[in-house]
């Protein structure tokens, strides 16, 4: 099991929103740079990056910065926020980003979905956002009535390989992960899948492997290893 230290970017800064509500935003860095350097200097194997100006806009603005997070480590960067194009896919993958991470669109445009794994493969990671059993989408300022297990079922059939699964309710609370809503998505998802929200403590990443679930093959943690609640080489240690 993988950790994955996630880099949220607005503005140009790297933040964390709690819930993913913008009046409770906090700027941990002015560099989201550095930040992704040191994430990798602390053993990172792969980073989380999200254009949060792109997930509420539909169009990615970070971009430049995220390319330069691309050439600073040498371990893969999936990036999501704001990517509902072929166009735009082709072009962040041709900037060296290893993956795409699409939300949004599995919902609404599942043809682009369709697509996109067709051409990219295992390149296509599709991310559920849940809030009471809803599919939340538009940076989580909308709640549609999309059951994130219906939805799972749908990207699987057209062969997405990887989904990242997130509690948003649990997000940046540091409450610990929903763990019956967990438990239960990778009950019923046959891929792989990486869990987000609410990841604390070493507890916690304990309580996820011990869940013994085989598809759950890591984990997104964000404002845990900002405030220095969790270390990460305490957190790879644990998850391995």
């Amino acid at each position: 099991m993988i950790v994955i230290p996630a880099v949220d970017i607005r503005k140009g800064y790297c933040i964390r929103l709690t819930q993913g509500k913008l009046d409770r935003e906090t700027v941990f860095s002015t560099d989201p740079v550095f930040m992704a350097k040191l994430w990798r200097a602390q053993g990172a194997g792969r980073l989380h990056v999200i254009d949060m100006d792109g997930a509420f806009t539909g169009e990615s603005q970070n971009l430049s910065i995220i390319e330069k997070i691309t050439e600073s480590v040498d371990i893969p960067v999936q990036m999501g926020g704001g990517i509902r194009r072929m166009e735009k896919i082709e072009e962040i993958l041709e900037k060296g980003i290893d993956r795409v991470i699409l939300g949004t669109s599995a919902v609404y445009e599942i043809s682009l979905v369709r697509k996109a794994v067709r051409k990219f493969g295992e390149k296509i990671i599709v991310s559920i956002d849940a809030i009471e059993d809803k599919v939340a989408i538009g940076g989580w300022k909308d709640i549609t009535s999309v059951k994130p297990d219906e939805l799972a079922g749908k990207m699987e059939d057209i062969g997405v390989k990887e989904i990242i699964f997130t509690s948003i309710g649990k997000d940046g609370m540091m409450e610990g992960p929903d763990m019956k809503s967990i438990e239960g998505f990778a009950d019923r998802v046959k891929v792989p899948v990486i869990v987000s929200g609410g990841i604390s403590s070493i507890e916690d990443i304990a309580r996820i492997k011990a869940l013994g679930k085989p598809n759950i093959m890591g984990m997104i943690i964000g404002k845990a290893l900002y405030t220095d609640a969790v270390k990460l080489p305490d957190a790879i240690k644990a998850a391995e």
